[in-house]
């Protein structure tokens, strides 16, 4: 065999094994010969005649996103921009259809979105298209599943991802939202003092009344203790006048005594007239004079009555 057969039978080979060609996973291929239609390989390995068959094109069967931004005006006359994103799929038995029946599917998903967003939001205050988006959504599924049905795709899903109304129109908005919020704030701020001021009053109300009650059992405790003083001071021959005559100076004394022993405490006791000093300091005199005796006569009595026990 010449040099000459073994170029032929190398060339015959190459072209032979040129014809081999792989399909992916999640894919489809479109075979065709001279230009007609004649089978779709899945994935895996095939073989096509050299030149005769050509693939003509590919299909993903993989879930793919388009998004589209629709840009359209509300009842309330705000302009908004919506961001639709639309999920489709290549339906594995339909690929004959969607492979020749529709060149471009993504313009053509892209046009009924458009459609169907300006025929819906329109109807719609721009609240509602943030509360209602999902009916939105729902339409636009609804009208490119009965659309791209016969075109051999599957709608899998219909989002509205996004929001976007005019800068003013949300400049207007964050504002009329901080206002609620400072409202809700002052009645929050009202209702918070109205508290404390009613709470303060209940307070000091119970502060009088217990200071109040503390002042009567004083006056009550001090009242019974004049009167067992009196009783005590009858028992040993002083008469009622004396008795409180006693007690009045004694307890003078003792403020006197109370108000000297602090040490930053000043006392000045001005009479209204010479008269009047010299009367006061007479009767303080007489007073101290009286409470002398009456211990002394309380003492001589006792001492008697000690006698007497020990007869």
């Amino acid at each position: 065999m010449t040099i000459f057969s073994y170029v032929i039978t190398l060339l015959f080979i190459l072209f032979l094994l040129s014809g081999i060609f792989v399909v992916k996973q999640q894919t489809a291929a479109i075979v065709e010969r001279f230009g007609r239609f004649l089978s779709i390989r899945q994935s895996g390995l095939h073989y096509r005649i050299p030149i005769i068959d050509r693939i003509s094109g590919r299909l993903s069967l993989r879930i793919l996103q388009l998004d589209v931004i629709v840009e359209t005006k509300t009842k309330d006359d705000v302009f908004v921009k919506l961001k639709v994103s639309v999920q489709y799929q290549v339906v594995r038995e339909n690929v004959y259809d969607a492979f020749y029946k529709l060149d471009y599917p993504q313009d053509q998903i892209t046009s009924y979105v458009f459609d169907v967003v300006r025929a819906v939001v329109p109807k719609m205050k721009l609240d509602d298209v943030f509360e209602k988006k999902d009916d939105i959504a729902n339409a636009v599924k609804g009208e490119l599943n009965d659309a791209m049905t016969n075109y051999g795709y599957d709608i899998i899903k219909a989002l509205v991802t996004d929001i976007d109304p005019d800068p003013e129109v949300k400049a207007a908005m964050n504002r009329i939202n901080a206002a609620e919020r400072k409202k809700v704030a002052a009645q929050y701020d009202g209702d918070a003092e109205r508290i404390l001021i009613v709470e303060k009053a209940k307070a000091e109300a119970e502060s009088k009344r217990l200071q109040g009650q503390g002042i009567a059992d004083q006056r009550r405790e001090i009242a019974r203790g004049l009167e067992e003083s009196v009783d005590v001071l009858n028992k040993v021959g002083i008469n009622s006048q004396e008795a409180s005559a006693l007690i009045v100076v004694t307890q003078h004394y003792d403020t006197l005594q109370a108000i000297g022993g602090e040490t930053n405490s000043n006392l000045i006791l001005l009479p209204n007239s010479p008269q009047a000093g010299s009367q006061m300091l007479n009767d303080m005199v007489a007073s101290f004079t009286a409470s002398n005796q009456i211990g002394e006569a309380m003492k001589n009595q006792n001492l008697k009555g000690t006698g007497a026990k020990d007869k």
